[in-house]
């Protein structure tokens, strides 16, 4: 068409157009009049038009001059931009024009770009930045019980155009309201799930207003979620790595209330909050989230957030953009073969190297390059896994410069231009290189370096390391650090608690959940790797300065610690040998100490292998805990909570580089709410493990972590009275630790040796000078009865202290030579007993009985049988009662003796009660006679004098013998009574003991032999070889009276 410049022409045109819209308007047939009252309802219109590019400017003015009695059409706004392209349509938003979400949605790659190419003649429209979408839901009273019928039917009709009537009567009054439709009805009372569009940006005190008035008309509620209110700000994608960006949300008015900002990713939602990696900042109408260093974390679709509740509505204004990251990955290069071996004939061998990344949707570019290698390298397909992408490539290396050791580096580069590099030195075998030998999945691998194998199905690597050797190379043992993927998974989630995203209580909460989750099954945790895995999230978490976790998160936390110490995880805690410095239980311990000690444990229960146990101490006053049966009292002036934890099983695992020493405790930890002054006294009354045998010493210790071993400094024993009990003055890890073995005496064996070899000689000659004087000597019944006692008695010492000394040394012996000491010591030392208790009743019976004889005959069976026949009886009877004399229940390997576990506890009580029983009637009778002398009439001293003289010679042997006897083993008691860990006194006592029981025979030898006069006498006549000696007249009396 011709175009003319005159002006009547012109306006016959623009009437034209003005028609055309016209008749448009009138056939759309909106009913635009929904509002009553004094607020009008607005309506959006949209018009695509295929016009020529130079029309639309006199099309917009046309339009906007356009006003007719029921309506006024303004503010007419070009939104989208189309044209056709080849095969396609070219759309591009105005300015202050976006492309919607449903755009976005279903074509990502149009977000933040003003142009988007669509299909042939296909196309959407732009729409204003500011633009509302409204979504939500109406929970309506009985009234509009017919909107829950079918669609089809006349009430669903009549009952859905009223409430949609009602709405737009309220909602229409909006600027720029647009669409307001009723999606479905729902049952919960009665519920209409809903969605609004407003073109234009409005204040969010408008639409509070509207909708308190839509809730009182219709006497209902409303939860509102809004897009478009809230504005965020966000840089173009794709964000590059380690980048610090600011994410900024702002809103027209002051919302007065605080913004909640979310970051969804891997499947999840996060709060985000201030940590280590983000800082939120709040302002009135703006909030900030500065990221200090972009990662993999931080990618995903982020939302702004505010919450607004009344007693009307809840209504949610958010924004959400999405965040896409330009990563940079972690690569692991290997090489296959790992180590080339270059062979007499061979110049080069082939290689393949490669670069494994964790799987993502970045696409990197690759580039390789090789130092001192023969040919260029060659890149292979790529190829992926579930978890994982491999780049490949391969190359040839040189086999005759093995001066210069040849590198392979391959490069990622992403979308950002940013680069991370991953190298490898070639080790090549050479002809005269020591190598260990491919073995299962090992490779041929040189000596001096270490093979790795990934882990499968699992996080970590196998190593094993090839020893060179001074001939052959040989294989080391493999080490492995494969970890649960279940508990790899706690162990990052506990690296990234603190980074911001969530909150740390919260997190810490979802941590220690999943953690005790997977030690429940101890199959899962049965390695050392394993263990160190679990061990560093309580580590990870332990390091937080501001973590509080309540009631439920220390449930699970004291779980999950209570199921590392299972005893079926005792090889699981054994810290290998360049594992470094610190133990795995000493980090185990310093953790669950420190998160105990912010933990709310009031109402926490006891668990399998920890408890705990809290108390508040007053100004001033005592507080006591108590777990496992492990009493804890604090005395301390300062006022606060003192929290105590007990630790089954633990005691095995910390190291103790005392080997004389052994834990026999739990550990105990006790902290307190505040720093406790230097005057705090402690007080622990532990449970042993095992019982403390006699003389063994018990350290009371606390654990000292710079040292990293147990100390006994401001701890001390209470003493073997009170076996379990610790005094401390400082707060710490407490134990028990017992020695191995015995108190020792210093110089007991050597004093031993000397006694009994003393004490054979003596014997043996007290025996040879029985033996030369018999005749000489025994001439009455009362000394043929006495001299008998001696020589049996000198013979069950001789044969005792023969079978003492023969077992002094009882790992140089057989088990059954043991034994055979064992009762030969226990029927030779009671019978040596028994026969003194025989002397001394012959005694008594004479000192009583004055001038009551009983036969030689008859007295001599009566000692037999109670001097051997009595022992006999006690040693089988005990013998048969300990399981027929079994080591541990009879007799002691160790000490080749009787069972001794306590006072009157053990086999010993079979040579202890009958000895006891002697020695007190050694001492009555001894004090009778004593008495009975002192007692004697003066007419019978007249009367018979003589007799007297030999009764004194009677006594005077006795008194000799039976106090050694006596005295010695009253102190045999009180060794036994008095633990050597008493100090001096039981020193003393047991020093006593030595001498007067080794030296026995030489006091025996003294007190019958050479300090009795008839004997000596007998002795130097018979050495003269002169007559024998002549029996005094008071030894004829006594004769005569016992023979009456």
């Amino acid at each position: 068409m011709r175009c003319s410049y005159d002006g009547s022409l012109i306006q016959t045109q623009e009437n034209r157009y003005r028609m055309w819209i016209f008749i448009l308007l009138y056939i759309l047939g909106l009913n635009i009049s929904q509002a009553t009252g004094h607020d009008n309802s607005t309506q959006m219109y949209y018009a695509k038009l295929t016009i020529e590019n130079s029309a639309i400017g006199n099309l917009t003015k046309i339009l906007n001059l356009f006003v007719s009695s029921t309506m006024h059409v303004d503010d007419l706004k070009k939104t989208t931009k189309c044209q056709n392209v080849s095969a396609s349509t070219e759309c591009t938003c105005e300015q202050h024009y976006r492309w919607s979400d449903k755009v976005c949605k279903s074509n990502p790659e149009c977000c933040g770009n003003k142009t988007c190419t669509f299909p042939w003649k296909s196309s959407s429209m732009c729409v204003s930045n500011t633009a509302v979408t409204v979504k939500g839901s109406i929970i309506l009273n009985e009234k509009y019980y017919s909107c829950l019928a079918e669609k089809n039917s006349e009430k669903y009709q009549q009952c859905n155009n009223k409430l949609l009537k009602e709405m737009k009567t309220v909602y229409s009054t909006l600027r720029g309201f647009d669409i307001l439709r009723i999606s479905k009805y729902r049952i919960g009372s009665i519920i209409a799930d809903f969605e609004m569009i407003i073109a234009y940006g409005i204040m969010p005190s408008d639409l509070s207003t509207k909708s308190i008035s839509l809730s009182k008309n219709l006497s209902a509620s409303l939860v509102l979620e809004t897009t478009g209110i809230v504005n965020l700000s966000m840089p173009p994608n794709p964000v590059c790595y380690n980048d610090k960006l600011d994410l900024i949300c702002t809103v027209r008015e002051d919302m007065k209330t605080q913004p909640v900002w979310w970051l969804r990713g891997n499947d999840e939602v996060f709060d985000i909050t201030n940590g280590t990696m983000s800082e939120v900042t709040m302002k009135k109408m703006e909030t900030k989230v500065i990221i200090k260093n972009i990662s993999q974390l931080w990618a995903g679709e982020y939302t702004c957030l505010y919450n607004q509740k009344t007693n009307f509505y809840t209504i949610s204004h958010k924004a959400s953009a999405v965040m896409d990251i330009a990563l940079l990955p972690d690569i692991g290069i290997s090489t296959a073969p790992s180590f080339p071996q270059c062979r007499k004939s061979s110049t080069s061998q082939k290689l393949t190297v490669q670069c494994e990344i964790e799987r993502s949707s970045e696409n990197y570019t690759v580039t390789w390059k090789g130092q001192n290698i023969a040919t260029e390298i060659i890149p292979l397909p790529a190829s992926s896994s579930e978890k994982t992408h491999i780049y490949a490539a391969e190359t040839i290396v040189d086999c005759n410069s093995a001066a210069h050791k040849p590198q392979l580096t391959c490069t990622l580069r992403n979308r950002c231009n940013q680069e991370r590099t991953a190298s490898i030195y070639i080790n090549m075998i050479y002809e005269n290189d020591q190598f260990c030998a491919a073995e299962g999945g090992w490779e041929d691998t040189k000596a001096g370096f270490t093979a790795v194998l990934t882990c499968k199905n699992m996080a970590g690597q196998i190593q094993r390391k090839c020893r060179k050797g001074s001939e052959k190379a040989t294989w080391e043992s493999e080490v492995s650090t494969c970890v649960n993927p279940n508990v790899n998974n706690v162990l990052q989630r506990a690296n990234i608690v603190d980074t911001g995203l969530g909150s740390l209580n919260g997190n810490a909460a979802h941590i220690f959940s999943l953690l005790e989750n997977v030690t429940n099954d101890s199959q899962t945790i049965n390695t050392f790797a394993n263990m160190n895995a679990s061990v560093q999230v309580l580590f990870t978490l332990s390091q937080r300065r501001h973590l509080q976790p309540n009631e439920s998160t220390a449930d699970d936390f004291l779980d999950s610690s209570s199921n590392l110490l299972e005893n079926s995880l005792n090889n699981s805690w054994k810290t290998p040998a360049d594992a470094g410095n610190i133990s795995l239980a000493e980090t185990y311990l310093s953790s669950v100490e420190q998160l105990i000690q912010v933990a709310n444990i009031t109402s926490v229960p006891k668990k399998k292998n920890i408890e705990v146990a809290q108390c508040n101490c007053s100004h001033g006053a005592h507080c006591t805990n108590t777990v496992f049966n492990v009493t804890i009292l604090l005395d301390s002036p300062d006022a606060g909570s003192v929290k105590t934890a007990g630790f089954k099983e633990l005691e095995k695992y910390l190291p103790n580089s005392d080997d004389k020493y052994k834990p026999n405790s739990i550990v105990v930890s006790t902290t307190a709410e505040r720093t406790q002054s230097n005057s705090v006294e402690i007080k622990i009354n532990f449970k042993l493990l095992e019982p403390r045998p006699r003389n063994v010493e018990i350290q009371c210790v606390s654990w000292d972590n710079n040292s990293s071993r147990w100390s006994s400094d401001g701890c001390h024993w209470d003493g073997p009275y009170s076996e379990g009990r610790c005094v401390c003055s400082h707060l710490s890890s407490f134990a028990i630790l017992m020695a191995r073995y015995p108190l020792d005496i210093p110089g007991i064996t050597e004093i031993t040796y000397v006694g009994l070899s003393v004490s054979i000689t003596s014997l043996v000659i007290s025996l040879v000078i029985e033996m030369i004087v018999w005749k000489a000597v025994v001439k009455t019944n009362m000394l043929h009865l006495r001299h008998t006692a001696h020589v049996n008695i000198s013979v069950c010492l001789l044969v005792a202290d023969t079978c003492f000394l023969a077992s002094s040394k009882p790992d140089d012996i057989s088990l059954i030579w043991c034994k055979t000491f064992v009762v030969l010591k226990h029927f030779c030392y009671l019978s040596m007993f028994f026969w003194m208790l025989c002397l001394s009743s012959m005694l008594l019976h004479q000192a009583v009985f004055l001038f009551h004889n009983v036969s030689k005959k008859n007295y001599l069976r009566f000692a037999i049988v109670l001097g051997y026949l009595c022992p006999l009886l006690i040693v089988a009877i005990t013998f048969l009662a300990s399981k027929g004399g079994a080591e541990g229940s009879y007799f002691s390997r160790e000490t080749c003796w009787l069972v001794y576990t306590g006072l009157m506890t053990g086999s010993i009580q079979a040579f202890v009660i009958p000895v006891g029983i002697i020695v007190f009637i050694n001492v009555f009778s001894m004090l009778v006679v004593i008495m009975k002398l002192l007692d004697h009439p003066k007419s019978t001293k007249t009367l018979h004098e003589k007799d007297k003289k030999a009764a004194v010679t009677v006594l005077r042997s006795v008194i000799l013998l039976t106090p050694v006897f006596g005295v010695t083993w009253i102190f045999g008691f009180a060794v036994m009574v008095v633990d050597l860990t008493s100090g001096g006194i039981a020193l003393a006592v047991n020093y006593v003991f030595i001498l007067l029981n080794a030296f026995q025979g030489l006091f025996i030898l003294l007190a019958t032999c050479l300090g009795d006069k008839l004997t000596r006498d007998a002795l130097l006549n018979r050495l003269k070889k002169s007559a024998p000696a002549m029996t005094n007249h008071s030894t004829t009396m006594l004769e005569s009276i016992w023979n009456k």
